[in-house]
């Protein structure tokens, strides 16, 4: 290798972090992580966990997304923050907090869309999506398509980006390409039951084991799997689902909750 291709290879990888330094940026963000989780636990405390629940008003529902991203996404993103943080060794403390303000700002903005995509099925007020009629199969039928995301091509390129430091030049733009991994996941969970923190954290588990595990067809295959399982459960015989809270048909429940 030249000299010259030697200095860009070095540019790229950034200057080298001392390793009581990564850990305190990785321990750090894991504080963050853990301190939010306990919060979003105590915002969601006597929500409906179901799938369909109730969103509440607007503001309450994004700083609840805001810290429940937070929660949920930081584990499996500061290996990527720590990298960043080799770009600016000088400033890795305001580096670090620029990266992950801007990805949260990315993914706050995924919660204000979905939002208004649920306000506006409720608006329709589309009866047949009771849990006791359509409902069910609807929120089986968002996990199986999850399930087939995994296995696209388009999950693979993003994955990718995803699990490359230098895909991205900043937070907000690693949030855009974990948005564009994750959505699916995502769509999985208001399946499952949005202000469940038993659901928060296995989809949660899986987006992380999809992200961190040495072999990345191998992690998003196994994802691919249980999603499989799920949403066959959720839809054909969801009493069987462990942790699953079906909407009471006599209150409309199901994919119907999300608009009363």
């Amino acid at each position: 290798m030249s000299a010259s291709a030697s200095a860009t290879t070095a540019r790229r990888r950034g200057a080298p972090l001392p390793a009581t330094v990564q850990i305190g940026l990785v321990a750090g963000l894991l504080a963050v992580a853990a301190g939010c989780w306990v919060l979003t636990g105590d915002r969601m405390a006597g929500m409906d966990a179901g799938p369909g629940t109730a969103l509440g008003g607007l503001g309450w529902f994004l700083v609840s997304w805001a810290v429940m991203m937070a929660a949920m996404m930081l584990p499996a993103t500061a290996p990527m923050a720590v990298a960043h943080a080799r770009l600016r060794p000088a400033a890795r403390g305001r580096a670090t907090l620029a990266f992950v303000g801007g990805y949260l700002l990315a993914w706050s903005a995924v919660g204000l869309v979905a939002y208004a995509l649920i306000e506006g099925v409720r608006s329709l007020d589309l009866g047949f999506l009771a849990w006791d009629e359509a409902g069910r199969y609807v929120a089986g039928g968002a996990i199986l398509a999850a399930a087939l995301f995994q296995l696209t091509p388009a999950k693979d390129a993003c994955l990718r980006r995803c699990r490359d430091p230098h895909a991205a030049r900043n937070g907000l733009e690693h949030g855009a390409h974990c948005i564009a991994c994750c959505w699916a996941l995502m769509a999985a969970l208001f399946a499952l039951g949005v202000m469940s923190i038993g659901w928060m954290a296995f989809v949660a588990a899986l987006i992380a084991g999809e992200r961190l595990l040495p072999s990345k067809l191998r992690a998003k295959q196994a994802v691919a799997v249980v999603l499989v399982v799920l949403g066959l459960a959720v839809a054909l015989a969801p009493g069987s689902v462990p942790g699953l809270t079906q909407p009471d048909a006599q209150d409309a429940g199901g994919m119907t909750m999300m608009m009363q």
